[in-house]
């Protein structure tokens, strides 16, 4: 139907269902916040995956397949971090600390066998730090997204940006826990989800809008 919100290009927004003996993820909540939502002229198709090695990719190249979206940014959870993470470095490797929702526990596996070894982002992430702390929200870059699931699937978007859609954005999100999480680990760090949504919506924002990112230091020393 012309003029429908449907012929709008579409963001690729993904979170994961709950994990690690916790009852709620704040990805999941983000997602299912901004599932229908416009912004900067893009529909935001959201989608919960499950904290599975077997069952996330094949869902994920589903849904990319479908939607052909401009721009993939996947969630996760990073309980113990302070601020909201943007991941600047996918690796090829899955070597699990504790298992999965199925009781997997793969280790030094490789996320696509015959891939490079490791993609950067290519979401603006140094200009999406400076927008979110412009609004006051903690942000910074990351250098690791683990190797768990989170990373599995940073991977498996890098990878599919470049070799199907290649005039696609894709990249990784880590959020910290959500206050009612943090009541249950004593003295670790939290966010409201208001403010977790805040922020995502404006990284999807420059994602779309911006080119280029930022040339200012975004390096650690250790």
């Amino acid at each position: 139907m012309p003029g429908s919100p449907f012929d709008a290009p579409c963001v690729l927004l993904t979170g994961f269902e709950p994990f690690g003996g916790e009852s709620i993820n704040p990805s999941q909540e983000i997602v299912r916040a901004l599932d229908g939502a416009t912004v900067a002229g893009h529909r935001v198709v959201g989608r919960v995956l499950p904290v599975s090695f077997a069952a996330t990719l094949p869902m994920l190249e589903e849904l990319v397949e479908r939607h052909r979206p401009a721009v993939v940014i996947a969630l996760g959870q990073a309980g113990g971090r302070s601020e909201i993470s943007l991941e600047r470095i996918a690796v090829n490797l899955v070597d699990a600390r504790i298992a999965d929702n199925d009781g997997l526990q793969p280790i030094d596996q490789p996320v696509v066998a015959g891939a490079p070894s490791a993609y950067f982002t290519s979401l603006p992430s140094k200009a999406i730090v400076a927008r979110l702390r412009e609004r006051g929200i903690p942000a910074g870059a990351s250098l690791s997204a683990g190797s768990f699931v989170c990373n599995q699937v940073f991977f498996a978007i890098a990878h599919l940006v470049a070799t199907r859609l290649p005039q696609a954005r894709g990249g990784f999100v880590h959020v910290p826990w959500l206050p009612q999480q943090a009541v249950r680990h004593p003295g670790q760090p939290s966010m409201a989800l208001a403010t977790m949504i805040e922020g995502v919506c404006a990284a999807i924002e420059c994602a779309i809008v911006l080119r280029d990112d930022l040339e200012t230091s975004g390096g650690a020393t250790h």
